[in-house]
């Protein structure tokens, strides 16, 4: 348990707490989760962990079905029922909540995928997280403090957490990892995953990897969540750079609003390589100049890295709204409307966030993709720069 963290990082210091998880044995070969995907790693703990999902969109609706067919396969370590936190909404004139219960499907987010029947909605956050140990967090980033602050006070004392949020804080002050802020409001360790793994596709357990990165002293946590997550279908690798892992969920989505805009222009795919490549030497870059140590370079060769980088840049929603930005005219919050169905785009934001951190550090010029996505969206700059000022 560690209580009350606060690891919030200013250009160009990274927090002690996160130094001192700087993962010497980083590297696979001698990272002590190396290879887990190999083995049924079960706790030695004699009470079992239960589950709670804050969250219930599209990703997380795929997630809770992976959890809830895994908890039951790891019975001896697990409570079979997972509690799903669902902000109430009307579907087709009922609860959403009640259609997940009787139909054990989410309709409205993931529609033709059962969940499991010992999955149970409410919509009552603290009912759900009570007496939980394990809590999994998949919801939007801009609900995180306002939920967080609700469940202080009202968590198990010995609860640990993971953050499956794709996005960063960013502002003028420095940059804050959604981990991180969990961490601070709820006093507990928190992991975080990410990787190339488009809800769909997962739900159709089609083929891929994530990363889940746990800086927990305690190897234990590590093996629980690869337990909790790792699938035939949904291999997971777990590191020990959660930072790392969580930049690169964030920053990925400004580059694929350049390949999107590429894609827009009609560029083609070399054009394209050379955005996703130049976008993954920013993010390194960005990483390593703001972290530090704390950020290896190894994880961007993970699925969270390189591989969720060209997954986002091929199909992901930032892709595909940017690419629609450049043939209809139409304003970015016109098209989220549009073609997102409820869901919240990422790079955009991201893209204002991290142009407002880099020009108090007079740094704009450091990093031109990131600068010329930027400009393009909210400048009014002409889209034919994403190949002229890069």
């Amino acid at each position: 348990m560690i209580a009350r963290i606060s690891m919030h990082y200013k250009y160009p210091v990274v927090s002690a707490f996160l130094r001192s998880f700087v993962p010497v044995i980083h590297h696979n070969k001698n990272y002590p989760f190396y290879n887990l995907q190999q083995k049924n790693m079960l706790s030695t703990s004699t009470s079992k962990e239960r589950v709670c999902l804050i969250g219930s969109g599209n990703w997380g609706s795929v997630v809770c079905k992976i959890i809830g067919q895994n908890v039951l396969k790891h019975s001896n370590q697990f409570e079979p029922e997972v509690r799903l936190w669902v902000f109430e909404e009307m579907f087709k004139g009922e609860k959403l909540t009640t259609l997940i219960n009787r139909e054990h499907e989410n309709p409205k987010y993931l529609p033709g995928h059962k969940l499991g029947t010992n999955i149970r909605a409410t919509p009552d956050l603290l009912e759900a997280c009570q007496d939980a140990t394990v809590l999994v967090f998949v919801l939007p980033h801009q609900f995180v403090r306002g939920v967080c602050d609700k469940m202080m006070g009202h968590i198990a004392p010995h609860a640990k957490a993971i953050s499956l949020i794709k996005g960063l804080e960013i502002n003028a002050q420095g940059v804050t990892l959604f981990s991180e802020e969990i961490s601070r409001r709820l006093g507990i360790n928190v992991a975080s995953l990410s990787g190339a793994n488009i809800a769909n596709e997962v739900a159709e357990e089609k083929f891929c990897e994530t990363t889940i990165g746990s800086r927990s002293p305690d190897i234990r946590d590590g093996e629980m969540f690869f337990n909790l997550f790792n699938t035939p279908y949904f291999r997971v690798n777990v590191i020990s750079d959660s930072a790392g892992v969580e930049l690169c969920g964030a920053l990925k989505n400004v580059v694929a609003v350049g390949a999107g805009l590429s894609d827009g222009l009609g560029y083609g795919s070399n054009t394209k390589a050379a955005i996703v490549r130049r976008g993954l030497l920013e993010m390194r870059k960005f990483g390593q100049t703001f972290f530090g140590d704390a950020v290896q370079t190894d994880t961007f060769f993970e699925s969270c890295g390189v591989a969720d980088l060209l997954t986002t840049c091929m199909g992901g929603r930032n892709r595909k709204v940017a690419e629609a930005f450049i043939k209809t005219g139409k304003p970015i919050d016109v098209l989220e409307k549009e073609l997102l169905n409820g869901q919240k785009l990422q790079g955009t934001l991201t893209a204002k966030e991290v142009n407002e951190f880099l020009t108090a550090r007079d740094m704009v010029n450091d990093f031109p993709l990131f600068t010329t996505v930027y400009r393009i969206i909210y400048q009014g700059l002409e889209p034919e720069a994403i190949v002229r000022d890069i």
